[in-house]
């Protein structure tokens, strides 16, 4: 049967992509995606077609992503992170309905929040809400009840897409919420492109967050009532006293 892979391909270094990413992506004849990410991989996979279309045109690059497969070629749609994340699988999955049968493979792999964790130490050990703050897709009154309702059960929490040029302050009025149920001390973190050039993390405080400059590609982390700055490091216990 026609094959469509659909690819996380991690935080962006090829050595972070994992073996059955790098399979699927050999096996491929074609590999579709959104521009910037198909630029970071094109020079690893030479001699393949490359598919690609900027932001805000997903069902249309799920569409010639099918009509490769439909047409006999096996394709991979590549994402950032993991596919099943913020990522292409639902799409692939909801326009293939409209398409001749494919086989549909989704193949995971290291999405922002562990990526992000990972280089700020150890912020995610307890229960944790990830939530995208783009309104592109949610309504922002929705966003806001899911930050009210994460805040106030005491998550730690991973931001995705906290601001763009349209929305300079989202991260800002995200911040102003959570302040309702955290002391502005609560540890929090900001990283930037991971496992890109010039990636870097920072820890700090709710409080710093109001008035720190981000973009779509910064991923933003807010500590629970325990989590503590540990030698520079953001560290979530395990459990809570008396656990």
């Amino acid at each position: 049967m026609k094959k469509i892979y659909v690819v996380g391909l991690g935080p962006g270094r090829l050595e972070e992509m994992t073996r059955h990413a790098m399979a699927a992506l050999e096996e491929s004849e074609v590999i579709a995606g959104y521009d910037v990410y198909v630029d970071l991989i094109r020079i690893h996979f030479p001699g393949k077609t490359f598919l690609s279309t900027p932001m805000r045109q997903e069902t249309e690059r799920c569409r010639l992503a099918l009509e490769h497969a439909a047409a006999g070629e096996t394709v991979s749609m590549v994402c950032s992170g993991d596919a099943g994340v913020y990522g292409m699988a639902g799409l692939i999955y909801e326009t293939a309905q409209q398409f001749p049968p494919v086989e549909i493979e989704v193949v995971p792999g290291i999405t922002a929040a562990c990526s992000g964790a990972a280089l700020l130490g150890a912020p995610l050990i307890h229960d944790f809400a990830v939530i995208s703050l783009s309104d592109l897709l949610t309504p922002w009154e929705l966003i806001e009840r899911r930050l009210d309702a994460a805040g106030a059960a005491d998550f730690c929490i991973c931001l995705y897409n906290p601001s763009s040029k349209k929305r300079q302050d989202y991260l800002k009025r995200a911040c102003e919420i959570l302040l309702r149920h955290r002391s502005p001390d609560t540890i929090a973190g900001i990283v930037r492109n991971i496992g890109r050039e010039g990636e870097t993390a920072q820890v700090t405080a709710l409080s710093q967050l109001l008035t720190i400059q981000t973009d779509m590609f910064t991923t933003v982390f807010v500590g629970n009532s325990q989590t503590r700055n540990i030698n520079g490091k953001m560290v979530t216990p395990r459990g809570y006293q008396g656990e």
